[in-house]
């Protein structure tokens, strides 16, 4: 289904009051004594994920209540306008009220993530209410991110037979000319004859050949290259995962997915920067040619690299595009990867942790992040676990043992191949709501990416 957007201002659109739960008695006093009796019978109390319709005089609805909790409760739920949104039948809204102003375009846009549905594979999609965009908010940014988390969503729940490396490709292509970006791509064999000989390698077995997809935007200000793990699907290769942990590894490619999405931002609202993107797009199967334990890999920058685990293919992808994005010494490299399961352990899915060299960057994702409803949280690139990634035989490890610090540790991993650039970073995302929640439908999901938005212009000095 195509992004929501707000709808157009109608007559016709039923009143929408935002009643937090210490509000619902000072606004019932105001009421006719037959509005009072409906919301008493019907119990609502203005929690959150509370809705009600208010019937006009002939029976029809002639307005519509949604709960918006307490402080605390709304700590807990960042999109809580959207919990009883979603609940209303579908129809137009406008809201009257009851929004604080700090709060109202972070709420409004959850509000259109409430209609986010994947219907790709189903005969009938489901219908959701529509809000018109509220005065004082900034429609053509909030439309953008909407816009942006559906493609991010839809990317990362495809499966992998319709999402492989070229479906990929295709999807790229498709928003590169949507905003009139350049596009190409290297396919095969010709990773090798160009020297990308770890994403060749890790993705040389599957069916789909492997490729490094790359897009540019833009003619004039700051340089800005985004890296996105593109793994289609990941078996884990020869050291193939167990059922259990195989069965999401469609969202593999949740930060190729993610950095697309930040990309169509960026071109929607035309910020004056020079984009590029890069996505090594792979499928980690099995066949007599897969790559091996104990192969050494030379990589695009010259390092070597020892396969410790071939299920730790993502650093290897990676690293050869961050090899190619560092060469150019942009302003800002930002690489996004569903990588490790240990950032997931330390964090939980609902966190995404994020490494970088540069104290700016850090300070402007801390201010953009909570604006944003898309939290994160910086981790260290410890020093002292340097060794880890050394095997002796080989410059690097790919699968330091020990099973500690595994997001550390690939993240110090992914730095050693930037090495020109003044500012790097790199989020360790899970992209995925493994449960429903407000305006976040369960399946794939947009991890970081309105929060870097954010902080671009304080550090790129937009």
């Amino acid at each position: 289904m195509p992004p929501m957007t707000f709808a157009p201002a109608d007559s016709a659109a039923l009143p929408l009051t935002v009643l937090d739960a210490d509000a619902v008695e000072p606004w019932l006093k105001g009421q006719s004594a037959g509005v009072q009796a409906w919301v008493a019978a019907h119990g609502f109390k203005g929690a959150i994920g509370s809705s009600l319709l208010i019937p006009g005089p002939e029976g029809a609805p002639s307005a519509a209540l949604v709960g918006y909790g307490t402080v605390e409760k709304r700590a807990r739920d960042r999109f809580a306008l959207a919990a009883g949104f979603s609940r209303l039948p579908a129809g137009t809204y406008k809201l009257t009220g009851g929004i604080p102003a700090a709060m109202l375009e972070q709420e409004t846009l959850g509000a259109l993530l409430t209609g986010y549905s994947f219907d790709r594979y189903r005969s009938q999609g489901i219908t959701t209410p529509a809000l018109v965009a509220p005065q004082g908010v900034d429609t053509r940014r909030i439309e953008a991110m909407a816009a942006a988390e559906w493609l991010t969503r839809d990317l990362v729940n495809t499966p992998a037979a319709d999402m492989g490396p070229s479906h990929l490709e295709a999807a790229a292509r498709e928003l590169a000319q949507a905003f009139g970006a350049s596009f190409s791509s290297i396919v095969g064999d010709a990773l090798l004859a160009q020297n990308f000989p770890m994403i060749h390698a890790v993705g040389r077995a599957a069916a789909d050949a492997p490729r490094l997809i790359e897009m540019r935007w833009g003619d004039t200000g700051p340089a800005l290259t985004l890296v996105g793990k593109g793994v289609c699907f990941d078996t884990g290769g020869l050291d193939i995962k167990p059922a259990a942990s195989m069965g999401l590894m469609k969202k593999d490619m949740g930060g190729a997915a993610n950095v697309l999405g930040l990309a169509r931002m960026i071109m929607a609202l035309k910020l004056p920067l020079r984009l590029r993107v890069l996505i090594p797009a792979v499928e980690n199967s099995i066949a007599g040619n897969a790559f091996r334990p104990q192969d050494i890999l030379t990589s695009r920058k010259g390092l070597t690299v020892e396969i410790n685990n071939t299920d730790a293919e993502g650093r290897l992808v990676l690293a050869d595009a961050l090899a190619l994005a560092d060469e150019d010494a942009p302003d800002l490299i930002v690489s996004m990867a569903t990588l490790t399961g240990a950032a997931r352990v330390a964090l939980g899915p609902d966190l995404a942790p994020f490494f970088t060299t540069s104290e700016p960057f850090a300070a402007a994702l801390a201010a953009a992040a909570p604006a944003a409803a898309d939290p994160v949280w910086r981790m260290p690139f410890h020093e002292p676990y340097e060794p880890k990634i050394e095997p002796g035989i080989a410059d690097l490890d790919n699968a330091p043992g020990g099973g500690m610090a595994g997001a550390i540790t690939a993240a110090l991993f992914l730095r050693r191949f930037v090495t020109r650039t003044p500012a790097y970073a790199h989020f360790d995302i899970y992209s995925w709501q493994a449960a429903a929640a407000s305006a976040r439908a369960k399946g794939g999901l947009g991890q970081g990416g309105r929060a870097i938005l954010g902080a671009l212009p304080g550090v790129l000095g937009l």
